[in-house]
């Protein structure tokens, strides 16, 4: 037998050790201790130390095995190294923070370096690591850095002081931080300025002790530098000004005149900012005539902010439906900037639908419904249904343009598109609503469709025409037999509609109706679980059994009106929204504590030149809400106390003691079995004696005799927002 040869293939030793984590951090540890004098530019440790931020970046917590060697690269005299190595120590510190606290001594070194670089980054290092320890060393450091002599220095230092408050107020607070911090507002350095306005106007955010006060004569100075900030520093300021509260009107009108030039900044956050800024100093100015001037200055930065990105078009969109709801006059004549483009976001396309609908008035409606029209007949199922509604609202909102908004609504109508259909079937049933007895001729066009009804909203819409208008539909009986053959099966929302209207066909046409309405409250009060549908019904049933003219009278009552305005905010939450122009907040159109729970609530303070809405000056009870509504300006502090200034500390005023009011009580408890089998046998006894025979078909007289409860569960609601408790927040900046 021949000799065979074998082949086998063995991997080197060490290639399995170099792919696991512990050969990974052993050969990174060599490479930053390796180079020596002969590296003079630390270009292997540059080249470790990017692998190890790599590592850190990708979440790979092996890496913090190395923190001794890191913290052995951190004296090097190197920028570059020292940003790593501070990067990876502000990473770290949390998980070893007994190895950390050997990098304080060299951070502390760092502060003294001739580099004003390496100073404000050690210093920014430092006050980021939430270490007691990190805290303690950064206190001392902080107070002798808010007197550098390099500007970007004492503009980092004025950052670490509201970074330490957010490690340990209580600390901060017993210091003299926000002392030195009120001292460089009169730096000479304008961003100095700035960062030390954001850093106060960060603290007071998040403290209930420190009263904020600015004057007038502080509000100018702040103003004067406006022009040499930076555009962040601007955006600052401005914010800090929202803190002024005007004693005169002329000084909140030469005030507002004074910032109207940022109105054309190119960066967004300072027109949003000055915009807010402006807006709230109209609520102290009297003459209506510089207010009309400045809502004219408002428009062209809003338009222009649409020429940017579509995010921050939705963001200045999202602004212009609130400004437009308490200024409408800002932006009265520019509705064709808000017409849609062809490769603009649905999410821009919806708003600017919006904002076309609060525009729309007699003089524009040609070409606002000849724009409606294209929108109509788009892709987009979303946004065309959002313009078919857009034209229903227009023939609420604009009276005389009603008749030239049904013909566009018929026309589309016409086209038989299947959810086109349905959006118009719901809008002309409001139509109906606001315009009772004016426009039935078009219930034909109506009927013919309706098969395309499919969608609960189209198909309970469609039910409340047949019903309302059972006299003058010939047909109405069968038109609601055939939508009750699906009866169990349709939603919640439907039953109660086909229930509604079986009940009218009766009340208007008791011949056409006697063999529906037994069947349909038999159904509704024992083959259902839905609550309000059983004692909607079992209402209907007793109504009928007793007095058919009071049946007539509450069922086929007047209808509560209809408007186009239901998206309108409530009064208080539109003035604080104002207050918040350019924020998180007007995006959702909540109120700020809504969004952001933590957040402190904005309210106009009183002053002797604050106006006074008439809304304003009686506080709106709203039934069943507990919180109350103390108007703008309340102050409970207490007679002699004096006012307290930024550096110094107090509890500000506490909250109100609300005694709610005790009901009476001693209702009398009956037995509800009893009276439920009671109700069973009284229903069962009388519904022989409707008396359907003896009443006869009566067409025409539409029931509005008389006043009684509106039985209607379309009627649009209005909802009053909880009115939020004001506190006495002494909203002053020093």
């Amino acid at each position: 037998m021949s000799g065979l040869m074998f082949l086998a293939y063995l991997p080197p030793p060490n290639d399995s050790s170099r792919l696991s984590p512990q050969g990974k951090v052993a050969e990174l540890r060599l490479e930053l201790n390796s180079g020596g004098k002969k590296d003079k530019n630390f270009t292997t440790k540059k080249t470790a130390l990017k692998k190890i931020v790599a590592n850190m970046t990708m979440s790979n917590n092996d890496m913090v095995a190395l923190f001794p060697d890191v913290i052995g690269c951190m004296a090097i005299q190197s920028l570059e190294i020292k940003k790593m190595c501070f990067l990876f120590l502000v990473n770290y510190a949390r998980m070893r923070p007994e190895i950390a606290v050997k990098a304080i001594p060299v951070l502390e070194h760092d502060t003294e370096d001739p580099n004003p670089l390496v100073r404000a980054l050690a210093l920014r290092t430092m006050s980021y690591i939430h270490v007691r320890e990190f805290v303690e060393a950064t206190v001392p450091v902080v107070k002798h850095l808010l007197r550098d002599s390099d500007p970007y220095v004492r503009k980092t230092a004025a950052f670490c002081v509201a970074k330490l408050y957010d490690h340990d107020r209580h600390m901060v607070e017993a210091s003299d931080l926000i002392d030195r911090l009120n001292g460089l507002l009169r730096d000479g350095n304008p961003t100095v300025v700035a960062s030390a306005l954001a850093s106060l106007m960060d603290i007071w955010e998040r403290s209930d002790a420190i009263k904020l006060t600015i004057d007038y004569s502080n509000a100018s100075k702040m103003v004067a530098i406006l022009p040499d900030s930076t555009e962040w520093g601007q955006t600052y300021i401005l914010e800090a000004l929202m803190s002024y509260v005007p004693q005169e009107s002329g000084e909140a009108l030469l005030l507002a005149e004074r910032i109207a030039p940022r109105l054309s900044h190119s960066n967004s956050a300072v027109v949003l900012t000055c915009i807010r800024v402006v807006l709230y100093l109209m609520n102290y100015i009297s003459d209506q005539k510089q207010i009309s001037a400045l809502c004219r200055k408002l428009s062209p930065p809003l338009v222009t902010l649409l020429a940017k990105g579509p995010e921050v078009q939705y963001l200045a969109l999202r602004n212009a439906l609130l400004i437009l709801q308490r200024r409408p006059e800002v932006l009265r004549n520019d509705i064709r900037v808000f017409f849609c483009k062809y490769n603009d976001p649905i999410y821009v396309k919806v708003t600017k639908l919006e904002l076309i609908f609060m525009l729309a008035n007699e003089k524009n409606i040609d070409e606002v419904l000849t724009e409606l029209r294209e929108y109509a007949t788009e892709i987009d199922v979303h946004f065309v249904r959002k313009a078919v509604r857009a034209i229903g609202k227009l023939a609420i909102k604009i009276e005389p343009a009603a008749r030239q908004c049904i013909n566009l609504l018929l026309e589309l109508v016409a086209t038989k598109v299947t959810y086109i259909v349905q959006e118009a079937t719901v809008v002309i049933r409001n139509i109906f609503r606001k315009y009772p007895n004016q426009y039935e001729s078009i219930i034909g066009t109506l009927c013919e469709n309706l098969d395309s009804l499919d969608e609960p909203e189209a198909k309970a819409a469609m039910v409340w025409v047949i019903g309302q208008y059972a006299s003058r539909i010939e047909n109405s009986d069968a038109l609601l037999e055939d939508f009750l053959y699906s009866f169990a099966e349709e939603p919640v929302e439907v039953q109660l509609a086909l229930l509604t209207a079986t009940v009218k066909l009766f009340i208007q046409r008791p011949t056409k109706g006697q063999d529906l309405v037994p069947k349909v409250l038999k159904w509704a009060t024992e083959e259902t679980d839905n609550p309000d549908l059983r004692d909607r019904a079992y209402m209907y049933w007793r109504l009928l059994s007793t007095d058919m003219e009071a049946a007539r009278r509450i069922v086929m009552g007047e209808k509560p009106a209809i408007t186009a305005e239901s998206e309108r905010l409530d009064p208080i939450t539109l003035e604080e929204m104002c207050l918040n122009v350019g924020t998180l907040a007007t995006v959702y159109l909540k109120p700020v504590q809504t969004v952001f729970r933590n957040a402190r609530p904005r309210r106009l303070q009183d002053s002797p030149a604050l106006q006074k809405r008439p809304a304003e000056t009686t506080p709106v009870a709203v039934p069943g809400s507990t919180s109350a509504h103390i108007p703008s300006g309340f102050d409970d502090d207490h007679p002699g106390e004096n006012q307290k200034s930024l550096s110094q500390f107090g509890m500000g005023g506490q909250p109100a003691d609300f005694d709610p009011r005790k009901a009476a009580a001693g209702q009398s408890q009956g037995n509800l079995q009893q009276a439920v089998n009671d109700a069973d046998e009284y229903f069962a006894s009388q519904m022989g004696g409707m008396r359907i025979q003896e009443q006869g078909d009566s067409f025409g007289g539409n029931g509005n005799e008389g006043s009684g409860y509106v039985v209607n569960q379309y009627a649009p609601q209005t909802v009053y927002q909880p009115a939020q408790p004001v506190g006495n927040n002494n909203d002053l900046l020093l």
